[in-house]
């Protein structure tokens, strides 16, 4: 499995994270506190995202580049669709 990960700065990290997460709840078995979360789009393709006082962390591990990058892609869209009030800046993806 390949994996990336992401940090946002953000005081607002843990309303972030339970956005995503019951955002995606309806349609995956989603489960998540205040504090992480994990969101199994598949067997093999998973989002964790994490929150701390100032920051938003995400980490996606998917079978392969292409549905690495397409799932990076969907997350960070739905996340700043949630945070239109914030300016989150150039979220960069490194890889681990």
């Amino acid at each position: 499995m390949l994996m990336s990960e992401a940090q946002i700065s953000t005081a607002s990290a843990s309303r972030y994270l339970q956005q995503l997460c019951k955002h995606w709840s309806h349609k995956f078995p989603v489960e998540f506190t205040t504090e992480s979360g994990t969101i199994p789009f598949s067997e093999d393709r998973l989002c964790q995202v994490s929150a701390s006082a100032d920051a938003l962390t995400m980490r996606i591990q998917a079978a392969d580049e292409a549905t690495l990058v397409r799932t990076q892609a969907v997350v960070i869209d739905h996340l700043k669709r949630f945070a239109f009030r914030e300016d989150l800046g150039d979220v960069r993806w490194t890889r681990i």
